[in-house]
């Protein structure tokens, strides 16, 4: 009896001990959860505190934002799970056919909880401290209850860089005392916002594209996993009640009865709460489930419930006053996330055994019998190596599986070029993606040709075929084809240094017909070689090199020494055929003296930044010089234009925007002096609506609309479906291109546009208009009939002379999110091809 009374008192210690150690989120950070925002190191060092302190959870690093901060992943289940966490993981991926073997049915499911995405909508991280404190601490009954059979994966903040740019920015304006009035600077952030990264894109648009070191690092980690639910942490105005699931029409048609039915589950479990506390939510309206690279749509089609949670708050601070007459305080807003995130988990457990079995199901279906409306999608082998090479690495991100064509076989197919059925030679060697495989959904989304709306209203672009985005020549099958069981062998140079090194070089030739070539082209000029592009095609030695292909000639650089290793060594890097010339004379074209032959100079970049100007396609421009081709480029203020040494500068890029009165006549007068006495600008998407308003700059000429005298009577409820018809919503249009003019290098195959917008311009008079499109050329995704009227017979992109220097016009912008391949050679042939 002393021995039990001994053990039980020693127990009961050491509980006590364990309870004093483990803080609240409120001991640890020494205020109120609630009455600050609390940044990324204090959320971090929180996040650790409760790993160290409590068995329930560990804490891993993923990776690292481009900020240089860290990306972590906490997991959180019962301490007799955590020791074998592992085993429940793989488990957890033969449930999804990710792993060999079968399921145990008796291991915990995993719900996967991600926070603070958009860094302005600050209260989700909160909320994930308090979760996290929640549901490790032992007091809690319900968590060990729900624990017994979930496993919890909290990413604590997506957007640290973004979060933190907030967060400061909030704690530097703020008074003594919170102003709730909404006119108080404290809820006006000023230019690029805290809503997106380091290099201001909207990772909520990137969970599929996984341009953004953070998304990458955040989607290895979940595809480790493959949780049953997904849960997306928002904040939306401040006006709004809050939103969950079910989500809005239109859902995808690949989203299975099953994910829309256990949606309603988990809402029905939310409005109990939300009941009992009198707060007001909306479902099933505005957030729809049909882009594939949302936080909810992107783990939806990889088997999960996704979800989206929005609370009211952005720009709310530590409070604002409402319309209502209310003031919204961020005590608020964490208590609603932290509600609604606890309800999710409670759902997952009470819901175990089906949820599990209906997930199994899904992917059972997946593999045997394949979702969507083709079997399987045929890439010609024929296509660019280049292009190649990247869709590999991509399929390989996206753990997609792709095979080797067996053998010669004739089939059916949809064309991608021409949007009809007909019959496809497959050749042996060409690629083969099957259906057939766990990744089926995001498969069939990522690749359908013309994505099938249930619903026009739609929240983002409604087309992102991925043989449009690469420019491939490719198929969508109805039927199988025979394959090998091994991936494609990527191309590699078949030229090496030893072959090379035993020729007399006169000069290296390489193809210009990719953004590997513009990436290989800056490299070049990084290390100081001089190269020039041909303008007219040629062939050497039986392959014919089209208009842009690079000469590299020994006498443009003698005065580098090591001129051939560098050119060679670089080469190889970007994985690029030399064809080495041992004579200037050319059997079939011009010879490489000829006038044909244009010496390209290295270009001095500036990127207009600032007021008016989109902070995204501002980052965009940024990211695409800063990681994608490593190539220096100024960020110039728009404040700043008068103090400007405009003649350090060769290129001046304005990017999308709405400059207004931002670019005063006096500001544009200096721009225009300095075109016209020999510099480059390369305008973008609504810069050149800016350019054109202003007037005397450029012969650009935006198409009149049509005239109607129809009497606006449509009925209010309305407004929306009838203002459908004059947009699209992302769009594809297959480009008409002059791939003899510099801006279209590359391009002799043609270009696929995706279309963000209806302003469009007539052809120009006084210039080339090297990308065009008429209404005939829509291939996919939505666009309102009178929409399609205005852009017939327009120009995409074009430049003309002005004075001695050049105006180059992109009316899309084809670094839009950084995804569409095609696009960034386009902008390069801008950057380094077009000029004089």
């Amino acid at each position: 009896m002393k021995f039990l009374l001994l053990a039980l008192t020693l127990t009961f210690t050491s509980f006590s001990a364990m309870q004093a150690q483990l803080q609240s989120p409120d001991q640890f950070l020494g205020y109120e959860l609630g009455t600050a925002f609390t940044p990324h190191h204090k959320v971090l060092s929180y996040a650790q505190h409760i790993a160290k302190e409590s068995d329930r959870v560990t804490i891993e690093q993923i990776g690292e934002s481009y900020g240089g901060r860290e990306l972590v992943q906490i997991v959180v289940t019962l301490e007799k799970h955590q020791r074998k966490i592992e085993d429940i993981r793989l488990n957890n991926l033969r449930r999804a056919r990710m792993e060999t073997g079968a399921p145990a049915t008796s291991m915990p499911s995993v719900v996967w909880l991600s926070y603070n995405v958009h860094g302005n909508e600050a209260s989700s991280s909160e909320a994930a401290m308090k979760t996290l404190y929640y549901l490790a601490n032992p007091q809690n009954p319900d968590a060990r209850t729900w624990l017994n059979n979930t496993v919890v994966v909290i990413d604590p903040m997506l957007n640290p860089d973004g979060r933190d740019r907030y967060v400061h920015w909030y704690n530097n304006t703020k008074g003594r005392f919170v102003d709730v009035k909404e006119d108080a600077r404290e809820h006006h952030m000023s230019w690029p916002g805290g809503r997106t990264n380091y290099y201001y894109f909207d990772m909520n648009r990137d969970w599929a594209w996984q341009t953004q070191q953070e998304t990458r690092a955040r989607v290895q980690a979940y595809q480790k996993w493959m949780p049953q639910i997904h849960v997306d942490f928002h904040e939306q105005g401040f006006n709004s009640p809050y939103y969950y699931a079910p989500a809005a029409e239109p859902f995808h048609t690949l989203i299975s009865d099953w994910q829309r039915e256990f949606q309603f589950t988990i809402g029905e479990n939310h409005n109990r709460y939300f009941d009992d506390n009198n707060w007001l939510y909306f479902t099933r309206e505005v957030f729809d489930l049909f882009y594939p690279s949302y936080g909810d749509t992107w783990p939806t089609f990889n088997g999960a419930i996704g979800m989206t949670y929005e609370q009211a708050g952005i720009r709310a601070g530590l409070g604002i006053i409402t319309e209502s007459g209310d003031t919204l305080t961020l005590k608020d807003r964490v208590e609603h996330h932290f509600v609604t995130g606890l309800s999710t988990i409670e759902t997952a457990s009470e819901n175990h055994d089906s949820m599990v079995a209906e997930f199994e199901v899904y992917f059972k279906k997946s593999v045997e019998k394949g979702l969507g409306n083709y079997r399987s999608f045929l890439i010609k082998h024929t296509n660019d190596s280049d292009k190649l090479n990247r869709l590999a690495e991509y399929l390989t991100d996206q753990k997609i599986n792709f095979y080797e064509v067996d053998e010669n076989e004739k089939v059916v197919g949809r064309d991608y070029t021409s949007t009809s059925n007909k019959d496809v030679q497959v050749r042996k060697g060409d690629w083969i993606i099957p259906v057939r495989q766990p990744k089926s959904a995001l498969i069939s989304v990522l690749f359908e040709p013309n994505p099938q709306l249930v619903d026009s209203l739609t929240y983002d672009i409604t087309a992102w075929a991925l043989p449009y985005v690469y420019g491939l020549d490719a198929y969508a099958l109805n039927e199988d084809v025979k394959f090998t069981n091994s991936a494609p062998v990527l191309t590699q140079p078949t030229q090496n240094n030893d072959q090379i090194a035993e020729k007399d070089i006169y000069a290296y030739v390489s193809d210009y017909s990719s953004f590997e070539d513009v990436r290989f082209l800056a490299d070049l000029f990084n290390h100081n070689i001089k190269v020039r592009t041909s303008g007219a095609e040629f062939t050497i030695g039986g392959t014919t090199y089209q208009p842009g292909a690079l000469f590299i000639t020994q006498t443009d650089n003698q005065a580098n020494l090591i001129f051939s290793e560098v050119v060679e060594n670089l080469a190889q890097k970007h994985r690029q055929n030399l064809e080495v010339l041992e004579s200037g004379f050319i059997q079939q074209g011009v010879d490489v003296g000829s006038g044909n032959i244009h010496f390209l100079k290295k270009p001095t970049i500036a990127v207009m930044t600032g007021d008016g100007t989109s902070s995204s396609n501002s980052g965009e421009i940024w990211h695409y010089f800063d990681r994608q081709i490593e190539f220096p480029v100024t960020l110039l203020d728009i404040n700043s234009l008068y103090s400007v040494n405009w003649y350090d500068y060769d290129v001046l890029i304005l990017p999308d925007g709405n400059y207004g009165d931002v670019l005063s006549s006096s500001r544009l007068d200096k721009i225009k002096n300095w075109v016209n006495d020999g510099g480059k600008l390369i305008a973008v998407s609504g810069a050149i609506r800016s350019i054109v308003n202003a007037g005397s700059f450029g012969s650009l000429k935006m198409k009149e609309p049509s005239i109607t005298s129809e009497s606006n009577l449509t009925e209010y409820n309305q407004a929306n479906r009838e203002r459908i018809s004059n947009i699209t919503t992302g769009s594809i249009f297959s480009v008409d291109v002059d791939h003899t003019h510099p801006l279209g290098y590359g391009f002799d195959e043609g270009y696929y546009s995706l279309k963000l917008g209806i302003t469009s311009y007539d052809y120009l008079t006084n210039g080339w208009n090297v990308g065009r499109i008429t209404s005939q050329d829509h291939v996919s995704g939505f666009i309102g009939y009178k929409a399609k009227e205005k852009i017939d017979e327009s120009v995409i992109f074009a430049t003309e002379d002005y004075g001695n220097g050049t105006l180059v016009y992109l009316v899309d912008n084809p670094l839009f999110r950084a995804f569409w391949y095609d696009g960034k050679q386009l902008f390069g042939n801008a950057v380094f091809m077009v000029g004089r």
